[in-house]
């Protein structure tokens, strides 16, 4: 700071007073652009006012009488602060300031209106990692990182609530992607480009060679998994447009799944349909079988459980019941992957079958509640 700086503050405590150098002083830091600084001015102002120690104290260290005072302070100067990061775009700056007082709605709006091509690493940590605006943030991530870094991210997506307005995200990029790749070569070989974005009607034999791909197919396999999730009519579409891709590929380019989704693309199809109010009970069928033919002392009961959990998402919950005393009895109860039986017999409302179960537990209060609801 040049020394007519400090002679200026001198001057001031001589002829205004301290308050008159402190406003001098938070003034220069604003128009500089000194934010972090003028906050820490603003403090200390109050504090002299407070005839409190011009150093930062720890809360616990204010005395009663004046600790609500201080506080106000804090608050109004943390918002002008902040909204001066805010205005600015630094929206990484801004949000310690807002978090302080616990006031994260003008951060999340700011987010709201920032341009996925204008965000930054600050922004999407803020977003994300503070959990500010989950889907806005998983959106810049998607934009500014690419899809690959967002599907690690989505298997650890940190809020229920937007979850499924991401994954619907991940699978309209996916799906535009594809299309937009499939339309580039059909140009390329065929010299036409078909209006439609529906990838069957874009495929053509001569696209699937032992080693032709037009959509990382590792992508293709993880949304495709997280797609079956999605209640989204749109979303369920898309993926199972994404199925009639991916089952064409060569198998070199296949990746296995896990029972009972070994054949990836084929067995997720069956269960999207379904989802869609399509060949429910083809799909029951189809899945039935496999789990019939699985030797579960070698695999363990997690494909019955994930087939309970499928059956009771498909609305199916007597099916879901027989399915699991057939083959989940045995499961630990602490780590099942679908409703539990007592659960299970609740929504087929068989309360018969949950007095049995009580009596078998030695559960007389479970039995009386069965009882009454029957």
């Amino acid at each position: 700071m040049p020394a007519d700086s400090f002679a200026r503050i001198d001057e001031a405590v001589q002829t205004a007073g301290p308050g008159a150098a402190f406003d001098q002083l938070i003034d220069k830091f604003r128009s500089e652009g000194n934010f972090a600084q003028q906050f820490e001015a603003m403090l200390m102002k109050r504090r002299h006012e407070l005839g409190l120690s011009l150093n930062a104290l720890a809360p616990g260290s204010i005395p009663a009488e004046t600790r609500t005072a201080y506080d106000q302070t804090v608050v109004a100067a943390a918002r002008e602060v902040g909204g001066l990061f805010l205005g600015r775009g630094e929206i990484g700056r801004a949000w310690p300031y807002f978090r302080a007082i616990g006031e994260p709605a003008p951060v999340r709006d700011a987010l709201d209106a920032l341009p996925v091509a204008k965000a930054d690493d600050q922004a999407i940590e803020v977003a994300l990692s503070e959990q500010v605006h989950p889907r806005k943030g998983f959106e810049m991530l998607l934009g500014y990182h690419g899809i690959c870094r967002a599907i690690t991210l989505f298997a650890q997506y940190p809020d229920p609530a937007t979850r499924g307005e991401s994954l619907a995200l991940l699978v309209r990029t996916l799906h535009t992607d594809l299309v937009a790749n499939l339309k580039r070569a059909l140009e390329k070989v065929e010299g036409t480009v078909p209006e439609s974005n529906s990838i069957p009607d874009l495929v053509r034999e001569w696209m699937f060679g032992p080693y032709d791909y037009y959509v990382d197919v590792s992508h293709l396999g993880s949304i495709v998994r997280y797609a079956a999730e999605s209640d989204d009519p749109a979303v369920l579409r898309q993926a199972l447009q994404l199925t009639e891709y991916g089952r064409r590929l060569s198998p070199e380019l296949q990746y296995k799944g896990d029972p009972p989704f070994e054949d990836l693309y084929p067995d997720h199809a069956h269960f999207l349909r379904a989802r869609l109010g399509e060949d429910v009970d083809a799909c029951i069928a189809h899945f039935e079988a496999k789990l019939a033919a699985y030797d579960f002392e070698q695999i363990g009961t997690y494909p019955a459980q994930i087939a309970v959990a499928m059956l009771v998402t498909l609305g199916r919950f007597k099916p879901a019941v027989e399915t699991y005393e057939r083959y989940c009895m045995e499961a630990d109860p602490m780590y099942l992957n679908c409703p539990s039986l007592e659960q299970l017999c609740l929504m087929a409302k068989d309360y018969d079958r949950l007095e049995r179960l009580a009596k078998k537990n030695d559960d007389p209060l479970r039995y009386l509640a069965a009882k009454l609801s029957a």
